[in-house]
């Protein structure tokens, strides 16, 4: 589990394809490793992944079919940057929401243009997405917690504050980029409890 505060920025140092999935290995070191150990997780870009191996730079992650398929990850270069998140442990404060680090899909910058300070930023998703998001709801881009401003559609804008640019890669965004998103856990569990009926759960103790 996660918040959706990014703790540093690292970049892909090597990214391998091993059998038809993938090694990346990140150059963390501006992320505090000093409690994480094998096996732990952590969060590159909004996806949830095991470290494997650890040194003093960095760490490497094996990343799955499944995981390629529905995320960014398999089409990050060598020298990309990431956003980097530790896992959530008892007593951290929630400073966003809980994220998984499970991503849903894939989204689209369609817009960006200055707002005071802060930049605006539009984003496109599949249909079977959009559907879960709501103005003044919750939404991961990338692994960073975000207010939904508005939304229209298949359709939804976000204000990205002048701190957010500084301290995750979506300053870097342009019309085009493809972002990985994790839709509110929330709305995921209302759907199921609201489709679902009496038969669904019979034969469970």
């Amino acid at each position: 589990m996660f918040t959706g505060i990014v703790a540093a920025v690292g970049q892909v140092a090597r990214a391998e394809p091993r059998g038809g999935d993938l090694a990346l290995e990140i150059d963390a070191d501006r992320l505090d490793l000093a409690d994480v150990a094998v096996g732990d997780s952590i969060a590159v870009n909004g996806c949830c992944l095991t470290v494997a191996r650890l040194d003093s730079r960095g760490f490497l992650a094996d990343v799955s079919r499944e995981t390629l398929e529905h995320t960014t990850l398999g089409a990050l270069a060598v020298g990309a940057r990431v956003n980097l998140e530790k896992a959530l442990r008892a007593g951290d404060p929630l400073g966003g929401h809980y994220v998984t680090g499970h991503i849903d899909g894939v989204g689209v910058v369609v817009g960006r243009r200055q707002d005071a300070r802060s930049v605006r930023v539009e984003f496109e998703l599949e249909p079977s997405l959009a559907k879960y998001v709501a103005r003044k709801g919750s939404v991961a881009i990338d692994g960073v917690s975000l207010t939904i401003n508005e939304v229209a559609g298949t359709r939804f804008g976000v204000n990205l504050v002048p701190h957010t640019l500084v301290v995750t890669i979506l300053s870097d965004y342009t019309n085009g980029t493809r972002v990985n998103v994790e839709v509110d856990i929330i709305a995921r569990y209302v759907e199921r409890l609201s489709s679902s009926t009496v038969g669904d759960w019979a034969g469970l103790p």
